[in-house]
């Protein structure tokens, strides 16, 4: 019987790097015992957050006897529950409080460079989410598994400038949104003369140049805690008088 060629799977153009750039991380894993009447049997939880850090993000809970298991059903879970998210440059559209259980979360929107000031759990949901800079406040109960869905919350009550206008069927007089900033690349690597590899721009070290006053060598702290010694005042320094000239002059008793 002859070998019976493989069958082209049907698949979208683009599915497989969709797939590669989603990724992955464990919030939080959990560790429960049952007691048995031969002993312990031990079960684990995996709390997961996946996102393609460009608006969209999902979580997930897998739980199996190990450790491995246990993260790819979360994964798996996290991927089917994945939804969309409003974004406004680096940052989100308002200020906006999610509600989860006994848990709530503040989010407010900040300047680009301020970062992700957050815990983390609501860090994990907010950056795989595409959010570079914002500020968090947590009230209440501060589990892991509440923080995180609170986070998903507050993000899915986000609305845009548009999409408020479009819900109203008005508009909106306020000044235009400002246009995110671009964000430069780094300087290159630039072959110096000699072959040495040094980097555009300021900085010390081996790529950088050296920087004035790095040569200086470093004292130890014995040295820099010893008071330097006075240095001995220098002897003052006497005038000779010339020797008086004898010759020519009467001696005494002549």
């Amino acid at each position: 019987m002859a070998d019976r060629p493989p069958r082209a799977r049907n698949t979208e153009p683009g599915e497989f790097a969709e797939e590669r750039a989603v990724e992955d991380t464990l919030v939080k894993l959990y560790r429960c015992a049952t007691v048995v009447k031969g002993g312990r049997r031990f079960s684990f939880g995996a709390l997961v957050v996946v996102g393609d850090r460009q608006g969209s993000v999902g979580y997930g809970y897998g739980k199996a006897n190990e450790v491995p298991p246990a993260v790819e059903k979360g994964v798996k879970q996290a991927r089917r529950s994945m939804v969309r998210v409003p974004l406004r440059g680096t940052s989100i559209p308002h200020r906006v409080m999610g509600r989860f259980g006994s848990s709530r979360i503040m989010l407010i929107p900040a300047a680009e460079g301020t970062g992700v000031i957050a815990g983390s759990a609501p860090r994990a949901v907010l950056e795989l989410a595409g959010v570079k800079d914002v500020l968090t406040k947590c009230y209440g109960s501060t589990s892991p598994k509440n923080l995180v869905k609170a986070t998903l919350d507050g993000l899915l009550n986000l609305r845009t400038r548009a999409q408020t206008e479009a819900l109203r069927g008005v508009k909106l007089d306020l000044p235009p949104e400002p246009e995110p900033v671009a964000v430069a690349p780094a300087a290159p690597f630039v072959a110096a003369e000699g072959g040495e590899r040094r980097r555009g721009g300021r900085g010390g070290g081996r790529h950088g140049g050296e920087r004035p006053g790095a040569a200086r060598p470093r004292t130890g702290p014995r040295e820099r805690m010893a008071p330097a010694e006075p240095e001995a005042p220098a002897a003052p320094t006497q005038e000779l008088a010339p020797a008086p000239d004898t010759e020519g002059t009467p001696h005494d008793g002549q």
